[in-house]
């Protein structure tokens, strides 16, 4: 039995399918949102309309930008020559919130997954590779402790390593298992400080 009509129960559907919402939660949203002026509606919609026509990756580091070239790789105070590479924006995002690392980001897109179909052609290690044809002195590869992330560490250090550019991987500050986006600051930072040569 329908609880709800067709516009709420689609609303509900659509929000479900966001990650990390439930139904309940989805529920809730779609409530909220029905309950809102239709001005913060229409400019809540609008502003979702707009961010997914203009955000693209950034030349550079390939995170999530408005601009060709994001904040982080167009401030000439940052350390162009130390490149940290992570799996995904949100990872770079759980960094920046530190406040302590100074030097750029590499964004991957992803981990190597044989499990899932992911290869090393399915992430952005050429990119990776073309920006090391460049004064890099080290590569911090700060990727989950997943068997995903080990995975990606080991074969980025592997390709990396012949170039005589050197490579460290985050200490384990960060546990195995867990997601960068969700670590605090403090165990991030003890992370990126405590750092070991691959």
């Amino acid at each position: 039995m329908e609880l709800y009509s067709g516009y709420i129960n689609k609303l509900i559907e659509e929000l479900a399918g966001l990650p990390g919402i439930g139904h309940k939660s989805a529920q809730r949203l779609a409530f909220h949102l029905i309950n809102m002026p239709k001005n913060r509606v229409e400019r809540l919609a609008n502003t979702i309309v707009e961010a997914k026509e203009n955000v693209r990756y950034c030349e550079e580091c390939f995170t999530l930008t408005d601009r060709n070239i994001c904040p982080v790789c167009a401030n000439e105070k940052r350390d162009h020559r130390t490149i940290m590479v992570v799996e995904n924006a949100r990872d770079l995002a759980a960094y920046e919130k530190t406040g302590k690392y100074t030097g750029v980001y590499h964004v991957l897109h992803g981990a190597i997954s044989p499990m899932l179909g992911i290869g090393p052609g399915d992430i952005k290690l050429k990119e990776l590779m073309k920006r090391l044809e460049g004064d890099v002195a080290e590569v911090i590869i700060a990727t989950n402790s997943s068997l995903e992330g080990e995975t990606t560490a080991m074969y980025i250090s592997k390709l990396i390593k012949p170039t005589g550019i050197k490579v460290t991987r985050i200490a384990s500050g960060v546990p195995v298992g867990g997601d960068l986006e969700y670590i605090d600051e403090v165990t991030l930072l003890r992370a990126l400080e405590g750092r070991v040569e691959l």
